[in-house]
């Protein structure tokens, strides 16, 4: 692609449909509230309904009360995080490998913006309502995974099956090397997905964070975390001292805990 057929539009498109395909953290956010996102700083409100009331009912007979007024909590996310990359193709390079170099260039940014979101969510995951410490080995690996459930499910999860749990290379390998069944339902796995565990799906992904051999892997509904983006810019240009096609954009993102309650931090030290 040299600039004379270059099309920010399509661009934009790619780059975040390479990316969806990378995600893992923010693949498992709430991502229902992306709008317009056009500078840092930008601010999101996020509205919440209120528990419903519900009543015995008996025939023939008034309500004993009006209709229940709903609470509309709003909650304002703010799009403080700003990613750029900025990369160029030497006109011979180009002339040698074209499209291929190109396209290869589009996955790698895809790839490394994909990874610098999904850290910035697994540091979310120091809010988590509530955590399990414990050291980790194939004979517990199970249990400890039932036990952060449980707990989701002990704090009004809704669906059972909306409940992921992400965790690091080490633990996912504890996790293959156990005699737990890991069921693939028969369905093509999203990226770092390795199947179903007690009901919960399990992504692995590098990103988890890891501090002092404390790995701190994440139980989750989907609605934990909002996320938003937007890819505000992307232009081609001709450096100035170069024979080259360069180009470069802006990442626009923001994600916030709204349902701390329904995040469990596994605090997991993995025995040697």
């Amino acid at each position: 692609m040299s600039l004379t057929n270059f099309i920010s539009t399509v661009w934009s498109e790619t780059l975040l449909s390479q990316m969806d395909k990378k995600y893992i953290a923010v693949a498992n956010c709430n991502r229902e509230f992306e709008g317009e996102i056009k500078n840092r700083g930008d601010r999101v409100k996020i509205c919440g309904i209120g528990d419903i009331n519900v009543f015995d009912y008996t025939k023939n007979t008034d309500f004993e009360t009006g209709a229940q007024e709903l609470s509309d909590g709003v909650k304002t996310m703010r799009i403080d995080q700003a990613k750029a990359f900025n990369f160029q193709i030497d006109d011979i390079d180009r002339a040698q490998s074209e499209p291929r170099l190109m396209d290869a260039a589009v996955k790698n940014a895809a790839a490394a913006l994909a990874n610098t979101a999904d850290q910035y969510i697994f540091s979310l995951c120091a809010f988590a309502g509530s955590n399990i410490e414990a050291t980790a080995n194939v004979d517990n690996i199970l249990g400890l995974i039932i036990d952060a459930r449980t707990k989701l499910l002990e704090n009004n999860v809704y669906d059972p099956g909306d409940i992921v749990v992400e965790v690091s290379p080490a633990v996912g390998a504890l996790i293959l090397k156990s005699k737990i069944n890991v069921s693939n339902n028969d369905t093509a796995l999203e990226a770092g997905c390795i199947g179903y565990v007690a009901g919960c799906k399990v992504y692995v992904s590098n990103n988890v964070v890891v501090a002092e051999n404390v790995h701190k892997c994440v139980a989750r509904s989907k609605r934990a975390i909002a996320f938003a983006e937007q890819l505000s810019e992307i232009d081609a240009y001709r450096p100035e001292r170069r024979f080259a096609d360069a180009v470069k954009g802006l990442h626009l993102y923001g994600a916030q805990v709204i349902y701390p309650t329904e995040m469990v931090r596994l605090d997991l030290t993995v025995a040697a």
